[in-house]
């Protein structure tokens, strides 16, 4: 009741996050079309509002297939702990099959640089350790980088009455208020958010080390709501 995160007990069946995430993870996110779609509008505002060039890099955590960052002209590689991470390779994309966290992004900052983009779609409900996942992110991005996170939003689950959202690979369940708190506690600050309507509702937002960019009305907006 401090934080109101929504979470999984994870004790009733203690599934650990190696099983979760084994060499058969079956989900490829090419296979809809909409979703790639989705992905390549988002490279394009991206690239245009940070103007991406050939010294930029961009870091996507849980790449998957390749499905966005096949659509990028400039500098990048991502994290995919499962077999899926094959499928980006094959594309032509570099590939970390490690899951991510401080540890891993203190490396990565150290050998590759810092990020000036940082992406990760749909995995932040899926992380048992969503304070040093996020902290990852805060070590990796650069001073003036940008951080966007997509995930389903937690009101529209309950209005809805979406269950077949809850399963045991979501260990959270996300609303702006408890994100802006996890993200605080970790380093970073949520300055602009989006409704969206993929996976029956969600939040995309966008975060920033403190205070390098003012915060837009929408995060007002959808605490309000």
């Amino acid at each position: 009741t401090h934080c109101w995160l929504a979470q999984t007990d994870i004790s009733l069946f203690r599934l650990d996050h190696d099983e979760l995430f084994k060499d058969d993870y079956p989900y490829f996110s090419s296979t809809s079309a909409g979703w790639v779609e989705h992905a390549k509008r988002f490279v394009e505002d991206m690239s245009d509002r940070l103007k991406l060039g050939d010294k930029s890099l961009t870091v996507e955590v849980g790449a998957n297939d390749g499905y966005l960052l096949q659509w990028l002209k400039t500098p990048c590689y991502g994290v995919e702990p499962t077999k899926t991470g094959d499928k980006a390779k094959e594309k032509g994309i570099e590939i970390y099959p490690q899951f991510f966290g401080s540890k891993w992004a203190t490396n990565a900052a150290y050998l590759k640089g810092h990020a000036d983009l940082m992406v990760a779609n749909n995995v932040l409900a899926h992380v048992p350790d969503i304070n040093d996942f996020v902290r990852g992110f805060a070590i990796l991005l650069k001073p003036e980088g940008i951080a966007s996170f997509e995930f389903p939003h937690l009101l529209t689950l309950v209005k809805g009455a979406q269950f077949d959202t809850i399963y045991h690979e979501h260990y959270s369940y996300l609303s702006l208020t408890a994100v802006m708190a996890i993200f605080k506690a970790n380093g970073l600050e949520i300055f602009d958010v989006e409704r969206l309507q993929t996976h029956g509702g969600s939040l995309r937002v966008f975060a920033s080390h403190p205070g390098a960019y003012p915060q837009a009305a929408s995060v007002k907006a959808v605490l309000a709501q």
